[in-house]
């Protein structure tokens, strides 16, 4: 009998069916993959199970036995706990807390701040994570906060554990660990739902697998009866090619940006490098190598010590992303919702913010010519539904990062530095916005594009700079890139 069991689970927005008629079965002990691409329902799903959206049809059944979960407090109640890809901790407070929290051990009415700092520390070190359990969630790691709230589901007795795409940000060393805890949970009968994009994670650790699609659940089996193409052709309801990108123009011979030993101590050193008009160059390393780091002085985010930046034969030193969007540069970044989107704010809004000034006059938007311009924005980057009325906070993670496209390609700049810009977006998603880059560079741009996926440099690049460290560790051409060519730069001191 299964731990939890969805049937005919319905959800309708306005305009679009989230979720129609669809059935899960979750059984104790086992790994359950939901996969599927953006916008095919897997959030939602997520959220009916965890009591904070309402489904319009469909039942939910505990071991055979019909229950109403209206709360995410009802889904605690009956052991259900969701790790969703934002995690919800409270960065200034510790780990003890943040796992306790809402449910303070307390004794005469006064709150035991040991016994929380203990039984916290126990459940992290069950978990292999060995830190003083009142440190603040802010000074934690990615891999470290997923701990504390797979540690904060422990304590509460937590019988299903839903993991929303949880290695998105995470090493293959962090990634090793959080399945063995997994493994580990799975083996002392919790039930775990795991979403994620990458058909070999999902290959390595699940039982069971469904596809969803447009809402619809389409397939659900054994991962090993399908190939990595029929899962792709079932999500996307076509046959797609993870391929490499064809070359485009021959670029100009002339750079149009020069990085010259470049150094921001200790994140990188030396750092040398072009990028010319009509190609792909990528920036490729392991995690901590100083890619983003580099990235974020292109843009204007960041200062940097020393060394020297030319842009069209001109220096270039940006003090802010004002000063790079101003000379033609625009750096998308890799937290879209912490440093790309406001997410209070509209498509609309988010989309026109750097040309403001196009669709003011006297210092008020004009509203008709803002909205003219969004409109004309999202359907160039194939947002769907095209809607720039609504909060962008509400969008799938694949269609935020479509609206960070749309924003930073209404500033008409010359290069474009994509850091991770198909983090959390699914294979069909993915090969679009490949396409869409490789136009872009055919367009005269000079793009460049960093990636932990070593599928997606060699899809893309002309060329390929590899940092070690925060050092050059070499350059690669089209014709000499390949994998194991990358890695050897990525990893070898000799």
């Amino acid at each position: 009998m299964s731990l939890l069991s969805l049937r005919g689970i319905t959800k309708r927005y306005p305009g679009v069916t989230a979720l129609d008629a669809v059935d899960l079965d979750v059984e104790a002990g086992a790994v359950h993959a939901l996969i599927g691409e953006n916008g095919a329902g897997k959030s939602t799903l997520l959220k009916v199970i965890a009591g904070a959206t309402q489904p319009d049809e469909g039942s939910l059944l505990a071991e055979g036995t019909p229950v109403s979960i209206k709360t995410p407090r009802d889904a605690l109640r009956r052991g259900i706990t969701v790790i969703y890809q934002e995690l919800a901790l409270v960065p200034y407070l510790g780990a003890d807390a943040n796992i306790f929290l809402g449910m303070e051990p307390a004794h005469g009415g006064l709150l035991d701040r040991r016994g929380m700092w203990r039984l916290a520390g126990e459940a992290l070190r069950s978990l292999g994570l060995t830190i003083d359990p009142s440190t603040p969630a802010a000074r934690l790691s990615v891999a470290q906060q997923q701990l504390v709230e797979l540690a904060r589901a422990l304590v509460r007795d937590a019988r299903l554990i839903a993991l929303d795409e949880p290695t998105a940000t995470l090493t293959p060393h962090e990634v090793d660990h959080l399945f063995k805890q997994v493994q580990r949970l799975k083996g002392q009968g919790v039930g775990i739902i795991f979403v994620s994009h990458r058909l070999d994670e999902v290959r390595s650790i699940a039982d069971t697998v469904t596809v969803l699609r447009d809402g619809e659940r389409v397939w659900t089996g054994r991962a090993s009866e399908k190939s990595d193409a029929d899962l792709i052709r079932a999500m996307v309801g076509r046959a797609v090619e993870y391929e490499r990108q064809p070359p485009g123009r021959a670029p100009e011979e002339r750079p149009l940006l020069e990085v010259r030993n470049l150094t921001r101590t200790p994140r990188f050193h030396d750092i040398s490098f072009t990028l010319r008009r009509g190609e792909i160059v990528g920036l490729a390393g392991l995690v901590g190598a100083g890619r983003t780091d580099v990235a974020r002085a292109l843009g204007g985010v960041d200062r940097w010590d020393s060394g020297e930046l030319w842009l069209g034969g001109q220096p270039y030193r940006p003090r802010a992303p004002r000063d790079a969007i101003a000379r033609g540069v625009v750096y998308f970044p890799e937290d879209r919702k912490r440093d790309g989107l406001i997410l209070g704010m509209l498509v609309r809004e988010n989309v026109t913010l750097p040309v403001l000034r196009q669709v003011s006059r006297a210092g008020v938007v004009r509203r008709d010519a803002e909205g003219e311009m969004a409109q004309e924005a999202v359907e160039g980057v194939d947002l769907r539904p095209p809607e720039i009325e609504r909060g962008v906070r509400t969008l799938s993670g694949g269609n935020q990062q479509k609206v960070v496209l749309a924003k930073g390609l209404l500033a008409h700049a010359d290069v474009l530095v994509f850091d991770e810009p198909t983090r959390g977006v699914d294979v069909g998603a993915k090969v679009e916005l490949h396409r869409q880059i490789r136009a872009l560079a055919d367009q005269g741009k000079a793009v460049l594009v960093i990636s932990s996926e070593l599928p997606e440099i060699l899809a893309l690049a002309d060329r390929v700079v590899v940092l070690r460290e925060g050092h050059l560790a070499g350059e690669l051409d089209r014709a000499g890139v390949t994998a194991e060519r990358l890695m050897t730069l990525a990893v070898s001191t000799t």
